[in-house]
């Protein structure tokens, strides 16, 4: 029988090192796609990949560093990967839900603020608040900051984080002054999240070059100071309560003051109760400047109070811009009281000239409802589509829509079932 003549050694070389004659940018990118824990395994398997995952730029410590079967412990495996690193580190994100907070954080952090870090994401998902070391502050050459169930306590010395350009805090407990400052000391914030905190109730917004603003929580005021640039805003106020119907100085009321440092806002979504705060003061009818950018308008609307289905008139009627609208009802509506009838004539003294699509959810077939949906019809010759997404299956609703006069020609009605 003859043998198979072997292969050289000069072919198993190449085949067995094909990987390390990867070019080093492509090993990096690899690195950085795998869990921290399948780059460092990586070390042994060539001379040219041993020492990569000692310099990656972006650690990611999540439920992934740990395996049921390993003993190794999360702390062990943060600590191992921060002993044997070299080089900067651009990002760190450290998000466990089964590690309970402890003081090695800070020590991590501590480590951090020698490495010109650029992205810096903390997540506790176990235990309360974690209070965030002083040496936190420190990192001043920081572009993202990201935080859940932390209390922030920065040291008297602290002067912001004159880098910092997306700042994304949820469930964080700080001081009224703190939270001012930490706005205002960021010059070139541009992105700012902020839901579901205490500490503080007034949101007073101070920043020049901030372009997009999310927020979700229970507050009572909100003021925009120097947010000329401000394009993309989102705001949810969970709880509404009497202390929260502030009038803005002069009684001109919380919709003009809203408004008034907005002038470049392109989409703009109004959730939970704030339309109700929007609502507070007097309103004449239009604001003083119309809203020439806003393209996009998202509402959540309690059609039991008259006052917050003006106030959402007179958006629509300040926003010729405006292409796409989206209403979200308020559920559990009873019929407003002394007003059951919307008045198209009374409320609208022209057509909305670019609105394209409509999306209705939640509605039912109540009087002051319908009469809304017959409004907007009668008023947007642009039209192309009204999305109607009823609170329970009504047909006797679907007639009524079918029947409506439309002002666009091409206006198309789609019923979508609850």
């Amino acid at each position: 029988m003859q043998r198979e003549p072997p292969k050289s050694h000069y072919k198993m070389d190449v085949e067995l090192d094909r990987l390390s004659n990867l070019p080093c940018h492509i090993i990096d990118q690899i690195l950085q796609h795998m869990p921290i824990k399948e780059a460092v395994r990586t070390s042994v398997l060539s001379t040219k990949w041993r020492y990569k995952s000692s310099t990656l730029g972006h650690l990611v410590f999540d439920h992934q560093c740990v395996s049921g079967r390993n003993q190794t412990t999360f702390v062990n495996i943060v600590d191992h990967v921060l002993l044997l690193h070299t080089g900067p580190i651009h990002m760190f994100k450290l998000s466990n839900r089964d590690f309970l907070a402890t003081s090695d954080i800070d020590r991590w952090i501590l480590y951090l603020s020698r490495c010109s870090v650029k992205e810096f994401i903390l997540e506790i998902w176990k235990g309360h608040r974690f209070t965030m070391p002083s040496c936190l502050f420190s990192l001043q050459e920081m572009t993202h900051l990201e935080l859940f169930n932390c209390l922030l306590k920065p040291p008297l010395t602290f002067k912001g984080f004159r880098s910092l350009k997306s700042l994304d805090i949820q469930h964080v407990t700080l001081a009224q002054d703190v939270f001012e400052k930490l706005i205002v000391c960021c010059p070139l914030l541009e992105r700012l999240t902020l839901m579901n905190f205490d500490g503080f109730t007034d949101l007073n917004i101070d920043a020049p070059n901030l372009q997009f603003f999310d927020v979700g929580g229970s507050f009572e005021d909100v003021n925009f100071v120097n947010t000329l640039n401000l394009t993309v805003v989102s705001i949810a106020l969970y709880e509404h309560g009497p202390n929260q119907q502030r009038r803005s100085p002069r009684n001109s009321g919380n919709l003009v003051k809203f408004f008034a440092q907005l002038p470049h806002v392109q989409r703009l979504e109004i959730q939970s109760h704030f339309l109700k705060y929007l609502a507070a003061g007097v309103v004449s009818g239009k604001l003083p400047k119309p809203c020439l950018d806003l393209n996009f308008l998202s509402i959540r609307v309690y059609f039991s109070d008259w006052e917050e289905v003006l106030t959402a008139v007179f958006l629509l009627r300040s926003s010729p811009s405006l292409q796409e609208l989206e209403i979200l009802v308020r559920p559990d509506e009873q019929p407003a009281a002394g007003k059951t009838k919307f008045s198209v004539n009374d409320n609208c003294n022209g057509p909305f000239a670019q609105l394209r699509l409509v999306k209705i959810s939640g509605i039912s077939d109540i009087e002051i409802q319908v009469d809304f949906i017959r409004f907007l019809l009668s008023n947007s010759p642009m039209l192309e589509k009204m999305i109607v997404k009823p609170a329970s299956v009504n047909w006797e609703l679907v007639k009524k829509l079918l029947r409506f006069k439309r002002a666009s020609a091409n206006a198309e009605i789609i019923y979508l079932d609850p």
